[in-house]
């Protein structure tokens, strides 16, 4: 009798087991070993980003952030995280710069962001991809466009990626369809 309970037992862990469909998700950018190797129009908004680093506002984390948005117009929008003593009042630089290019121009899509880091308190070894809070934020925009926002992240001296999508990073995402809109 024992022996069939464990039969029994072993036959439904298995059944679960078979039940279990597994899925992966990865995505492709591409690297490049110097903000140099980038095409010419990503090497000047990688350099408005780095612009706009010194209006960066770090006390606290000594994290540095630029961001440069380029919009299908060809305007410029740049930001700068901004932090603050009471944390959470703090603001991104990826999201300092879209809230104003959208705040300025909202009919106007949105092509690439340049997102550039330094640290005080490291060396920067490879670039930083934005914050899961910047990702959902950006995405936003990329679903409202119904068009891809290419993303350059990139140090001074440990090159660059270039990520084709918001949704790459995000790909799980959560967005007003999950609203009923």
């Amino acid at each position: 009798m024992l022996g069939e309970w464990s039969l029994n037992v072993s036959l439904i862990i298995h059944r679960i087991e078979s039940m279990k469909n597994t899925r992966e998700i990865a995505f492709q950018y591409e690297v490049y070993e110097s903000v140099n190797d980038l095409q010419t129009a990503d090497q000047e908004l990688v350099s408005k980003a780095f612009e706009a680093l010194r209006g960066s506002y770090a006390p606290y984390s000594r994290f540095h952030v630029g961001a440069a948005v380029l919009l299908a117009d060809g305007e410029v929008v740049c930001g700068a995280n901004q932090e603050n003593a009471a944390y959470p009042s703090g603001l991104c630089a990826e999201r300092v710069a879209v809230f104003a290019a959208k705040a300025q121009k909202p009919d106007v899509d949105i092509d690439s962001i340049a997102i550039v880091i330094e640290s005080e308190n490291a060396p920067m070894l490879f670039p930083s991809s934005p914050c899961g809070a910047c990702r959902q934020s950006l995405l936003e925009y990329e679903v409202n466009q119904d068009r891809a926002v290419r993303l350059i992240l990139a140090t001074r001296n440990s090159g660059a990626y270039v990520v084709p999508s918001i949704k790459s990073l995000l790909p799980l995402f959560f967005d007003q369809s999950q609203l009923g809109k």
